[in-house]
């Protein structure tokens, strides 16, 4: 199994953990072992959909003011948490390839691996919400078909990203790409 393909793996696994309760205040029990770039996964991935449903409580157009605010200030965390695992999930790279030689011509990717991995894991959401819609039995024929016709163009984009992301780390363990700070 690839990087990125392990990695769609812990998303989906985290996705379904979090929709056992959908909660946003829920305690997350992250199956990995602490200290692990799996265990960054999985906590940056149970961040993202708590994330994903906080949003959709701001929504709320009767939402009360106060709340509002509280709920925008705990967004505001959220994304700060967000950014620091994807710098931590990069430092695992760059110390995964640390020792690689740099190849003449070596370009740079537009993105980090973790910055595209980040993606990955909105993705997964995603596919996880729009899943859900085509299982919905209160909606209608063409409702449902639309759902099915964006779920094929997500779960084509997650296999497209895969293999960007597999091709990215590949290229920089041979040096032909190079990460920067």
């Amino acid at each position: 199994m690839t990087f990125a393909q392990n990695c769609n793996e812990i998303f989906d696994q985290t996705v379904k953990s979090y929709h056992v309760t959908d909660d946003v205040d829920a305690t997350f029990a992250n199956p990995y072992e602490a200290g692990t770039v799996e265990y960054d996964l999985a906590r940056k991935n149970w961040i993202d959909a708590v994330q994903w449903h906080l949003e959709d409580i701001i929504r709320d157009e009767n939402i009360d003011p106060v709340e509002a605010l509280a709920l925008k200030r705990r967004i505001d965390h959220s994304n700060q948490d967000r950014t620091d695992l994807v710098e931590e999930i990069d430092s695992y790279f760059r110390k995964q390839y640390a020792g690689v030689t740099i190849l003449p011509g070596a370009t740079i990717n537009t993105e980090s691996p973790a910055w595209a991995i980040d993606r990955l894991s909105i993705l997964a959401l995603k596919i996880w919400h729009m899943r859900e819609q085509t299982e919905r039995t209160d909606a209608t024929a063409d409702h449902i078909a639309k759902c099915h016709a964006k779920l094929d163009v997500l779960l084509e984009q997650r296999v497209d990203l895969t293999a960007a992301i597999d091709q990215l780390l590949d290229d920089i363990a041979a040096g032909r790409k190079f990460m920067k700070v």
